[in-house]
């Protein structure tokens, strides 16, 4: 029963990384601000560098997505593909806390 909350949990970080992404490449804000939180005014998260995050956010939820799937499949890589993952979730995120959507913060 815990594997399969872990794997839920995986999976909905996953999926909600995808936000991030879609706000950056979309003309859908996703639910974000344009203002980043460490970073310059002028970056945005449709300038380049906010395109640039953007393939991080993508970056984070295919490892998450995949951390998931190694998981539910009882893979020997999933726990470093999940620190791997989170850590990418990071720096992806962080710059950006105070554009994200409340509920996602959660």
């Amino acid at each position: 029963m815990l594997r399969v909350v872990i794997i839920a949990a995986f999976f909905m970080h996953g999926m909600a990384h995808l936000s991030g992404f879609f706000a950056s490449w979309t003309a859908s804000t996703a639910g974000f601000s344009e203002r980043p939180w460490v970073l310059s005014a002028s970056v945005t998260m449709h300038s380049g560098v906010g395109r640039v995050f953007g393939l991080l956010w993508l970056l984070a939820a295919i490892g998450l997505l995949g951390t998931a799937l190694g998981l539910a499949t009882q893979q020997p890589w999933w726990p470093m593909l999940g620190v791997l993952a989170a850590a990418v979730s990071l720096v992806a995120i962080v710059p950006w806390w105070n554009t994200v959507p409340p509920g996602a913060k959660v």
